[in-house]
């Protein structure tokens, strides 16, 4: 075991893992940050992801040892009261059913308006569309992005 350096929703934690846990379990057994989801195992359905430097990251096929001494986001440190635009807008549009891939939508949504302020509906398509929602609420999602990205 070794001792990572991690920087989670701005906040510096060090953690006692196996260089090769995935942060996956860093987050949700070591760290109780438990809104960050597991389902596949191997990075397809985006249920899991988070921000890591800004860059959407599966969080079940990444190592601790992998981000280390990187700026991690996850969906605990978008907001604490929902204000985020992506979040107001989520709620606004009713997009979530179960809500179990909504951690990984939201934070690549955020990423994508980061990127790109004015996404097209093809834009959105091409980077929501590696998160999977099994309840099919893809054009809510687009219509939300839509409305965070002209609040943002």
């Amino acid at each position: 075991m070794s001792g990572f350096d991690l920087q989670i929703n701005d906040q510096a934690y060090t953690v006692d893992a196996e260089e090769s846990m995935p942060l996956l379990w860093v987050l949700r057994d070591l760290l109780g940050l438990t809104g960050t989801k597991f389902s596949c195992w191997i990075g397809l359905c985006g249920s899991c992801t988070v921000l890591v430097d800004d860059e959407p990251t599966r969080s079940c096929a990444t190592s601790v040892s992998q981000v280390a001494g990187k700026s991690i986001l996850t969906i605990e440190g978008l907001s604490e009261d929902a204000s985020h635009p992506v979040q107001k807008a989520w709620l606004e549009e009713r997009v979530s059913q179960c809500g179990y891939c909504q951690p990984g939508q939201i934070l690549n949504a955020v990423a994508l308006i980061k990127r790109n302020p004015n996404p097209s509906d093809a834009d959105i398509d091409a980077v929501m569309g590696d998160v999977l929602c099994r309840c099919g609420t893809y054009q809510r999602i687009r219509t939300a992005i839509h409305r965070a990205a002209k609040e943002a």
